[in-house]
């Protein structure tokens, strides 16, 4: 993918609302957890197991994981 497309990136999904972050970071969650059968997941480990896939920031992957888990909402889909 060039890097025109990368704004592509940000834009979720429509059958799910994902986007493609998002979506990185539930699935290495989902993997992660079966590793380690059924077992509360480092956010460190989680956060590699991330950027080996998507490059994305500390914050940014901070912001994303509260907002998947519920502790913050997202106040731009309030306007």
């Amino acid at each position: 993918m060039s890097k025109s497309d990368s704004r592509y990136d940000d834009l979720p999904d429509v059958r799910d609302g994902l986007n493609k972050k998002e979506r990185m970071i539930l699935y290495c969650l989902q993997k992660t957890q079966q590793e380690f059968g059924g077992r509360n997941v480092p956010t460190i480990t989680l956060y590699g197991r991330v950027v080996e896939l998507v490059d994305i920031s500390q914050e940014e992957f901070q912001e994303i994981l509260s907002r998947l888990v519920g502790l913050t909402r997202d106040t731009h889909l309030l306007d």
